[in-house]
């Protein structure tokens, strides 16, 4: 299915529609999703930080909301909570970068009714806005899968045995990418993802997803978590 299809003509679109996003080519992006959805400009709502997002939210209220959880003055979670307090029905679908189980969880808990992944092709970002436009609750299926994994009971204990030497891991210079790599050093020496961004003229979006591949390669997540493992591979000067 593709995202150009104008959405089914018995669903309702609910408006205005407010997206959190500080990323312009993210904000774009968004944009031609929810137009190709069938939303007309003057029912779309940007903000760039909370502060924008709750005087904008002062004006009027909305009907639906596309947040992101890394916001230049704090987290989106804080939003989210305030969102769902004054209107539990609303829906309300994190697009974020974060792959995390915390992240995904604190989300729901917070009143997040989905969660989709950035790196996700346009399409599935579309198939996600209308699963919450019909009541669904989407899950970005990579965290899905993690959650269930988690949710799993723990196998039990296997018989005692000598342990023997660990394996080197593979976690190495051949597994990160050298982009991978040169942000991950960057991580080390203390630049944000804006900072990171700007030093390789980037976009924040296309550093937020290195340095969730990087996660994912090092079976970390934490920033602090893969400068330690790194350097304990070799990986960081």
């Amino acid at each position: 299915m593709s995202p150009s299809a104008p959405i089914t003509p018995e669903l309702t679109l609910p408006a205005p529609v407010l997206i959190v996003e500080d990323d312009n080519l993210v904000q774009q992006r968004l944009d031609l999703i929810l137009k190709q959805l069938g939303y007309t400009p003057d029912a779309l709502v940007f903000a760039a930080t909370l502060a924008e997002a709750r005087a904008k939210l002062a004006e009027h209220p909305v009907a639906l909301a596309l947040v992101d959880l890394g916001l230049p003055d704090g987290n989106g979670l804080d939003l989210i909570a305030e969102l769902s307090a004054a209107d539990p029905a609303l829906g309300i679908l994190v697009i974020s970068a974060w792959s995390t189980e915390d992240a995904i969880l604190a989300a729901l808990r917070a009143g997040a009714t989905g969660y989709v992944l950035k790196e996700r092709e346009d399409v599935e970002v579309a198939l996600s806005i209308r699963s919450v436009l019909r009541g669904g609750a989407p899950i970005d299926p990579f965290m899905a899968r993690r959650i269930i994994a988690e949710l799993q009971p723990a196998p039990s204990a296997p018989p005692t045995v000598t342990p023997q030497p660990p394996e080197p891991t593979q976690a190495a210079t051949g597994t990160l990418t050298v982009r991978e790599q040169e942000i991950l050093q960057l991580v080390a020496d203390g630049l944000t993802n804006r900072e990171i961004a700007e030093k390789l003229e980037l976009s924040r979006f296309t550093v937020e997803c290195h340095i969730k591949h990087i996660y994912r390669k090092l079976a970390v997540s934490s920033r602090t978590r893969a400068v330690v493992i790194a350097r304990s591979q070799g990986l960081l000067s």
